[in-house]
């Protein structure tokens, strides 16, 4: 069964915004995706939800039995009590087509993204003819006291002891940011005809996940008294973004730096973009953002790697508002100047990279170039030293100028190398803007796309520094056991 969620535009325009996952043999579908839509109190935004009886892999509705629809606008839902909207089904007449429950809730700001990974120990048998095939579905508890489904794990078969793959979730997703808001996770024995059997459950919250692998993340989930059965939390990590850059020297209006006092300049516009999509990486949304290629008040020294906030000491920004105002401050008190230099900054993260190697942190840089390089032979070098080290680095070309410089130390083609030396890992991604905008080049095309492609290699790249390295999860804890519970007094 499939939930096909169209928005009614104005006039006769329809667009269908997005489908459901498909879930197999069950009259009573919970479905797992959600879809995020700008409220706005004064507008009557028109919704219309298709469901569909999917027979076979075609993307053609058509092909496919229709079971109903139902119309009802955004406010409708927002309103409802609870915000929780529940419609008969219709569109086919004379039979009745069941029930629809939407919900909706306000985001949170919070943007952060949790990867984290489940095993299972000594699970209750529930196939007669072999062991279990057990799955997790994930709950976020509701203001209302009620649950919104929010993941499910691939299902293990047969075993009792399973090992979940590792999975990465937005936070509000889970909890809409607030940390203390409770967590409840089902565990269930897969069945092909959909009568899925329920071995156990149990409850927690983002705050205790935080803590990582420990005694306070194993969790009981048996319902046989006989069998002490148990789900433990046994790898919990985040992605942390660390530097942005940018680079370039303005002269007059044509320059790619120039203040525009009706859009932003092309680098504002490229750091805004990519940055909105890299910054969920981030736990705290501080981000050190430095320049480089330039004369620096009070003596005119010429750095190539300043803070933009003028702050030495602590060159962190507030998010990408944050980056943008110190970017737009330090065009009126430096004065950009050559050459321009890659190597400094490279080696400025590798210093924080070569730190932390334990596989606990990995680093991102970000460059901002118009494409002009003046010590590539240095760069070169400092990017095969980097290799070995827990980072990556992003390079976004703006302008119209050749990248060949960009995309020789981009190294897709031909790994790059310094003094006969190979890099160890592919650690550069380069990314030329003007192929994600318009004509005008004040918008850009597709942000989807742009994110795609910026993010590519970074997974792969952060696994091949994590396997050459031998780091692997934490191992599974050992077997719960009653007594490895801290002992309390009744109240």
């Amino acid at each position: 069964m499939q939930l096909n969620f169209m928005c009614l535009c104005g006039g006769c325009d329809t667009v269908c915004f997005g489908r459901t996952e498909v879930i197999d043999n069950t009259l009573n579908p919970d479905f797992v995706r959600k879809y995020i839509l700008d409220y706005f109190f004064e507008e009557k935004q028109n919704l219309r939800f298709d469901v569909y009886d999917i027979d076979s892999k075609s993307p053609d509705l058509a092909k496919h039995d229709f079971l109903g629809q139902v119309h009802c606008t955004l406010g409708e839902i927002v309103g409802s009590p609870a915000s929780r909207l529940e419609k008969p089904l219709g569109g086919i007449p004379g039979k009745k087509c069941g029930t629809i429950i939407l919900s909706a809730e306000e985001l949170g700001n919070c943007r952060d993204y949790a990867t984290m990974q489940f095993c299972a120990n000594k699970l209750d048998k529930k196939d007669f003819f072999g062991k279990s095939d057990p799955f997790m579905v994930f709950y976020r508890s509701n203001e209302d006291g009620t649950f919104t489904i929010c993941h499910k794990t691939e299902v293990v078969k047969n075993t009792l002891n399973p090992v979940w793959q590792p999975f990465s979730i937005p936070v509000r997703a889970l909890c809409n940011g607030d940390y203390d808001r409770t967590i409840k996770v089902e565990v269930y024995d897969w069945d092909r005809d959909g009568s899925h059997d329920f071995i156990g459950e149990f409850t927690t919250s983002y705050k205790e996940l935080c803590r990582g692998q420990s005694q306070l993340n194993i969790y009981e989930v048996s319902c046989d008294k006989d069998t002490v059965s148990s789900v433990s939390l046994c790898w919990f990590a985040s992605l942390t973004m660390t530097s942005l850059v940018l680079k370039g020297n303005p002269s007059q209006s044509t320059s790619l730096h120039y203040m525009n006092p009706y859009q932003m300049n092309a680098y504002a516009m490229a750091l805004k973009a990519v940055g909105e999509i890299i910054q969920d990486y981030d736990s705290d949304k501080m981000f050190p953002a430095l320049g480089f290629g330039a004369k620096l008040p009070p003596d005119g020294r010429v750095s190539h790697e300043f803070p933009l906030n003028g702050n030495i000491e602590n060159p962190y920004c507030n998010g990408m508002e944050g980056i943008l105002e110190a970017y737009h401050q330090s065009l009126k008190t430096v004065q950009l100047y050559g050459p321009t230099n890659f190597a400094p900054v490279v080696n400025h993260v590798a210093r924080y990279a070569a730190a932390v190697q334990d596989g606990s942190q990995y680093f991102v840089l970000l460059i901002i170039t118009d494409g002009v390089i003046s010590d590539m032979a240095q760069t070169k070098e400092a990017i095969v030293n980097a290799a070995k080290l827990p980072m990556s680095v992003i390079i976004v070309g703006v302008g119209q100028a050749e990248f060949d410089a960009m995309v020789e130390l981009d190294g897709d083609d031909i790994r790059i190398s310094s003094r006969g030396k190979l890099a160890e890992r592919d650690i550069v991604q380069f990314v030329p803007f003007r192929d994600y905008m318009d004509r005008t080049g004040n918008h850009v095309l597709s942000m989807a796309r742009l994110a795609k492609d910026v993010l590519a290699e970074i997974p792969d790249q952060l696994i091949s520094y994590m396997k050459s390295r031998g780091i692997k999860p934490n191992p599974i804890p050992p077997a719960y056991s009653p007594g490895d519970l801290p002992q309390t007094n009744p109240v």
